[in-house]
Formats: structure tokens, sequence, C-alpha cells
């Protein structure tokens, strides 16, 4: 949903710092790697209950995964295994921090509640794959309403006032299960369209093709038969 327009006002704005970090030789891997060691501190620091530091380190993970593609764009260096890594460690951080916030549900409120970021994890996992495998099959798959930056955005509300961390959840699950049906039912329509047709089907067109070809066939037999019959035998020269 950040996608688009608010992406690219995003992306004006962080592009002077890109080019000033590339200038300093900083290269798109550095900082995914930065936001990946932030983002297990991040994980760590919510487990153990210190939700305000964890607030804090996530909202820095996500600043290097905001400037690592406007280095490689300043730089000339974005790469498939750029995007890669990155695409890699967002899940990995996604996990780490999913993974802090059960930890702390589970202490807080008691094992069974650790489901609940579980759930989401695999729900955000899920929108994930979906995106990738469609995108892989040539379909466009982005979009719905709760993409990483949402999910990141609502996580860091239930961060700021823990008392609200569990409906926080259960809404970011809910919109979470609705953007997996909305990017299934999307890629789902673009595959429909590009359905192979049934070799019986193929079958029953070529015999209709075939049997107007023989209809045709007869039709100009008939009509050559009678220009000969209406012409009579040909006269020879001498």
């Amino acid at each position: 949903m950040f996608d688009g327009n608010f992406r690219r006002g995003v992306d004006m704005v962080v592009a002077p710092a890109g080019r000033k970090l590339h200038g300093w030789g900083v290269r798109p891997d550095h900082l995914t790697a930065a936001g990946l060691v932030v983002s297990m501190g991040a994980a760590a620091a919510i487990g153990v209950g210190w939700l305000p530091l964890g607030l804090l380190l996530l909202i820095l993970a996500a600043v290097p995964d905001l400037l690592d593609g406007q280095v490689a764009k300043a730089g000339g260096t974005s790469s498939k295994r750029g995007a890669f890594f990155d695409s890699t460690a967002d899940r990995v951080t996604d996990a780490f921090v999913l993974g802090g916030v059960a930890v702390y549900v589970g202490v807080e409120y008691g094992a069974a509640w650790a489901a609940l970021p579980y759930a989401v994890f695999a729900a955000s996992a899920v929108i994930s794959y979906m995106r990738a495998k469609g995108e892989s099959l040539g379909y466009e798959a982005k979009g719905g309403l709760m993409e990483r930056a949402e999910r990141i955005v609502v996580l860091a509300f239930g961060l700021a006032f823990p008392s609200l961390m569990l409906p926080v959840l259960v809404v970011l699950l809910a919109l979470s299960l609705i953007t997996v049906g909305q990017r299934f039912v999307k890629i789902w329509l673009q595959a429909s369209a590009d359905r192979p047709v049934p070799i019986a089907t193929l079958r029953r067109r070529q015999a209709r093709t075939d049997a107007r070809r023989r209809r045709r066939g007869r039709r100009e037999g008939r009509v050559l038969a009678r220009r000969r019959h209406t012409e009579g035998p040909g006269r020879s020269s001498t």
C-alpha cells in the first residue's frame, strides 16, 4: 500500500543521503548487513521486555533498508545478488523481530498467546512468497493492505503502547490474511488468463476447422463441375 507515489516520495527524500553514503565508500550490502544486525538487537530487547529500546532499534533497522537501494542507484551497482541479499535479510529480520515479540507475549500473557505473533509471521511469509513466485512467473504481484512497511508501522505502534499489544497483533494478523487473499486473487486472475487450452478443446476446434474446409472444398467442387457442364467441351483450334 505504501508503494507508488508514497514510495517515490520517500526515495526522493533519502536519495541525497544515498549519494553521500556512496561518496564515503559505503556499499549497499554494508547497509543491508547493518540493518540485519540491528534487527537482532531489537528482537533481543523486545524478548526481554525492553520495549522502548526494541522500538528504537526497530526504527533504526528500517533506516538501512531505505538507504541501500539509493546507494546502489548512486553507484550504479544494482544487481540481482544485492536484491537477493536484501530480500533474504528482510525475511530473517521479520523472523527475529516477531520471534522476540512471541517471547514477550508468552511471558506477559501466557504461552498460548505466543502463537499469535507466530501466525503473523506465517502470514507475512506467505505474502512474500506469493510475490516472489508471482513475479518469477511474469505476473504483477505487488499490493495489498498489509505489505512489509505497513506491518512494521503497525508493530511499532504495539511496541509504543504495550497495553495494546494483543489487539494490535490481532489486527495485524487479520489484515495480513486479507492481504494473502488479495494477492492470491490478483495472481490467480492473471494466471487464469494465460491458462493453456485443454487438448480436447483443441481437437474439437481442429475438427470444426477441418469440417469447414471439407464443406468449402465440396462447394467449390460443385461450382467447378457446373461451370464445366455449362461451358461444354472446349474447341480445338487448327
